[in-house]
């Protein structure tokens, strides 16, 4: 009986062995694939671009004692170019610069009583150029709410024309301020579309034009000039730091 018993236990031991070395023959099923998470979006690096959309300006010409306002509109367009740096917990700061040219060009006439007739004032904003440091917001990884401000320069000229005589000629760079804002989206690995409204303030320019008559020892030329622009455009980005997340 314990014979009987001991033979049992020998064969079921090779069995289990046999069972044993028979699974490990079988080919294994290879886990499975699990792509790696896509890298973090961080809005920190450099960037250079293009934009275009709408300028809407409003000058006021004093000559002679007499003031003219002037609104007009145009198109507006050219590039950008700058650093931003985000820190954890989505806050980015940054400067950019942006240069664009605009088709803004208006004429309109006035009546000069020191001249007892019909004057003209033609003005033209021919490029600006503004340089601005940027406060933003990540609210959700990609987007980007921001604010900004600094200095604008403007290349203006007003030209004041009475019974056939041209005073003025004042085409010169303006030196103001710009403040505004918008929201950037990064729609791709790389690249970024962004909106914003913006507004200059070129303060008043003083000049002194001579001519016959009651200018014959100097008027007083005194222009004021604001701008507003609303403009859609693309980055290119490059990165150069680690995202904050």
């Amino acid at each position: 009986m314990r014979k009987q018993s001991l033979s049992l236990l020998v064969a079921a031991a090779f069995g289990l062995a046999a069972s044993q070395a028979s699974a490990a023959d079988l080919p294994r099923k290879a886990p499975a694939y699990v792509p790696p998470a896509p890298p973090p979006v961080t809005w920190t690096g450099c960037y250079i671009g293009a934009n275009v959309g709408g300028i809407f300006t409003n000058g006021d010409v004093t000559f002679a004692g007499v003031e003219v306002s002037r609104d007009n509109s145009g198109f507006a367009g050219g590039g950008q170019i700058g650093c931003d740096y985000q820190f954890s917990g989505g806050w980015v700061i940054g400067f950019r610069n942006m240069f664009d040219g605009t088709s803004v060009n208006r004429s309109r006439q006035f009546f000069a009583p020191a001249f007892g007739v019909t004057g003209t004032v033609n003005g033209n904003l021919n490029w600006f150029d503004a340089l601005t440091g940027r406060l933003g917001y990540s609210f959700t990884p990609g987007w980007l709410l921001y604010g900004q401000g600094g200095a604008a320069w403007v290349k203006t000229s007003t030209d004041v024309a009475i019974a056939g005589l041209t005073f003025g000629g004042n085409g010169n760079t303006r030196t103001g301020w710009t403040a505004g804002g918008g929201v950037e989206w990064m729609f791709a690995p790389n690249w970024s579309a962004f909106l914003e409204g913006n507004y200059m303030d070129l303060g008043d320019n003083n000049h002194l034009a001579f001519g016959p008559g009651p200018c014959a020892a100097g008027c007083t030329f005194n222009t004021h000039a604001t701008a507003a622009t609303v403009l859609v455009g693309v980055n290119y980005r490059w990165g150069w730091g680690k995202a904050p997340y």
